[in-house]
């Protein structure tokens, strides 16, 4: 028995066949139908010799053609499933088995070509070999043979279809884009902050101990190098001037002692003695004047051989590099050490953009990457490189750190600002792509328009990589194949107003 059951399959395989090749050679005008609507009205005809015009609703809910008694019902079954064809043949409206016909079905879509769609027993419906894919807008041909009778329906079902002359679409401002290779730079977009180059602060210390007699900046101002910004009066100071000037005039007195030992000597007035040991008391005070000039040079003060007496005391603090004052802790009046900072400077020319890295962006980011920096609340943009992605990950945080150096010459960036940093990853080239912009949601799929002759139709994409710019076509469109890029929600609003979206 299973022997001859399989026997019966085999023969009704081979008879399908047959019939999918008298499909594909039938007279085309029998298979279609003006393809053109705004709606989704369903249209169906019989061929010639045949009794029924018009498809009745099956049992299965389905769209029930019948001749002569004989009877297929259409239904696409798509519950936990894809789409799928399911067939059931009917008697004088009593079920048949499946293996009773042999039937072929071709689907012509808008821009592709014919799609033959075999069926095999299976259960007691008839199962077609092919997914119907989204969504499910095309022309139908049926051929049944049944009892040594060959018999032919064809049905149009029409669906997210919208006619739109090229009057209409330069009004509506629709541009049309033709589908085809790209090459895409996919970027990593990682969230930052705006911090300090600790490389360019300067703490900002007196070197000596005094009391402060005049603050000249505040927190947010902006110094250039040498500016004074705060002022002490120093006994420690008023001591080293003064050891100076003592030691200038020491070394003024050797020198004309100097010079006088010398000539005489050289007049043979004097021994050489004497004149030995005034040079080597003028070398002595050279060197204490240089010691005394160094030990002022130590605390930033220059000596000068003019500094009056009521200055002795004055220090003058200057800023050491030019950039922004950070912060200040000195108030007039205030008693300092020589050990504390009393303002803190950072050169701002250059800034650090700080990015959180996530665990699993640690395979895309590398030195050297090229990036751009772009703040999220204003429109500050500057490009950079990757110079540091640290080896850590934050015990509460599970992240990473890395760093990108910002030029900051115009001033556009300061610490603390949040950022958005994008990364481009490797240029890659992809056969199919379109333009970002083309893309629209339409129930749950992401679509594009196809535009064929004076109609759009959707078609569900499924998507690989972007650049935010065009993005890869997995499956759903070919290359050459034209679409609405610009201004294409107009088309979605219209199918919208035109109800042509129905569910099936």
């Amino acid at each position: 028995m299973e022997k001859s059951q399989r026997t019966k399959i085999i023969i009704v395989i081979a008879i399908g066949i047959v019939l999918g090749g008298l499909i594909l050679t039938w007279d085309k005008k029998a298979a279609s139908t003006s393809p053109g609507a705004t709606r989704e009205t369903p249209r169906t005809g019989a061929k010639q010799g045949d009794t029924q015009l018009e498809p009745g609703s099956g049992p299965k809910g389905g769209k029930l053609f019948t001749a002569d008694g004989f009877s297929v019902e259409v239904t696409i079954f798509e519950k936990g499933v894809p789409p799928q064809f399911r067939l059931y043949l009917y008697e004088n409206g009593k079920p048949l088995p499946p293996t009773a016909a042999t039937v072929a079905m071709t689907l012509s879509r808008l821009g592709a070509p014919g799609q033959l769609f075999k069926f095999t027993p299976e259960a007691d419906y008839l199962l077609g070999d092919q997914v119907v894919e989204e969504p499910h807008s095309f022309d139908v041909a049926i051929v049944a043979g049944h009892d040594g009778k060959t018999v032919r329906w064809n049905y149009s079902q029409i669906e997210a279809r919208l006619e739109m002359a090229d009057e209409m679409l330069k009004s509506l401002g629709i541009e049309i884009h033709t589908a085809g290779p790209a090459t895409i730079k996919p970027t990593l977009r990682l969230p930052g902050e705006i911090v300090f180059n600790p490389n360019s602060i300067v703490q900002v210390v007196p070197r000596a101990p005094g009391l402060v007699v005049a603050v000249n900046y505040e927190p947010g101002q902006q110094v250039r190098k040498g500016d004074v910004l705060a002022v002490i009066e120093s006994q420690v100071l008023a001591d080293l001037r003064s050891q100076l000037r003592a030691a200038q005039r020491r070394l003024a007195l050797a020198r004309i002692t100097h010079e006088r030992e010398k000539q005489l000597w050289e007049e043979k007035i004097s021994a050489k003695q004497d004149y030995l040991a005034a040079q080597l008391v003028m070398n002595e005070a050279e060197i204490a004047s240089d010691l005394a000039a160094e030990r002022l040079r130590a605390l930033g003060v220059q000596p000068t051989p003019d500094m009056q007496a009521k200055d002795l005391t004055r220090y003058e603090i200057r800023a050491p590099i030019s950039g922004l004052i950070v912060a200040r802790a000195v108030a007039l009046g205030t008693a300092l050490k020589d050990d504390v900072t009393i303002f803190t400077v950072a050169d701002m020319s250059t800034v650090w953009a700080e990015i959180t890295v996530y665990p699993k962006d640690f395979g895309v980011i590398r030195l050297g990457q090229k990036t751009t920096v772009r703040a999220t609340a204003t429109d500050a943009e500057s490009e950079g490189v990757v110079s540091f992605i640290g080896a850590l990950v934050g015990a509460q945080t599970r992240t990473a750190k890395a760093r990108v150096i910002v030029d900051n010459k115009e001033g556009h960036w300061r610490p603390g600002m949040f950022l958005n940093v994008e990364l481009v990853a490797e240029e890659v080239e992809v056969p199919v792509a379109v333009s970002v912009d083309a893309i629209q949601t339409l129930r749950d799929w992401s679509v594009v328009f196809g535009r064929y002759g004076n109609y759009f139709e959707a078609r569900p994409l499924e998507l690989g990589r972007s650049d935010g710019r065009m993005v890869e076509v997995l499956k759903g469109l070919t290359a050459g194949e034209q679409y609405a890029a610009g201004n294409s929600f107009a088309i979605k609003a219209d199918l919208g107003k035109a109800s042509a979206i129905s569910d099936h």
